[in-house]
């Protein structure tokens, strides 16, 4: 079964972690957590989720895992601020691993100049952001891009997210 790296910190979208993580578990994946500090509990942005971070990204390397969940909230954006989640999630799309970003999720790709060319979808206020970083943006509740690429708009989307997630999931762990 395949393994998922997870970037989180603080204020992300509970559902938007909690749901795939959820769905992928019971698939029979692993999800595992990844922050600046492993044993640190994260708390999502509506306080219903609070998540143990596994592994600091500094004791991980992109190699060691099979797919990315980049869930949304103000998660994201935190991250990019940090060149070592953004070279993961860089190392992780040029390596044509399977990367799931919902919501704000796709600010990762973004920092990570990871998008351009690529038909993907997003929280509507980052759609000018995803364009000018040369997305082929599409107001869809998922878009699957090259059998690699799986984005979503918003919790509501999350039935479709996981659905098409789980698709590229069970191609890997084959």
């Amino acid at each position: 079964m395949a393994k998922v790296a997870t970037l989180i910190t603080d204020l992300f979208e509970d559902s938007e972690f909690t749901s795939p993580a959820e769905a992928f578990q019971s698939a029979g994946h692993e999800v595992v957590t990844i922050e600046k500090e492993a044993g640190k509990k994260v708390k999502g942005k509506k306080g219903e989720a609070e998540v143990r971070i596994d592994y600091s990204i500094d004791d991980v390397k992109p190699d060691d895992f099979d797919a990315l969940l980049l869930p949304g909230g103000f998660s994201p954006d935190i991250l990019r601020a940090d060149d070592r989640f953004v070279s993961f999630v860089k190392a992780m799309m040029d390596a044509k691993k399977p990367v799931f970003a919902i919501c704000h999720g796709p600010q990762l790709l973004i920092s990570a100049k990871a998008l351009e060319g690529r038909d993907a979808t997003g929280y509507k206020s980052i759609r000018v952001d995803m364009e000018y970083a040369g997305a082929n943006y599409h107001d869809e509740e998922v878009v699957v891009c090259q059998n690699q690429l799986v984005t979503s708009r918003t919790p509501a989307d999350l039935e479709a997210f996981n659905r098409e997630s789980l698709k590229l999931l069970d191609k890997v762990s084959k």
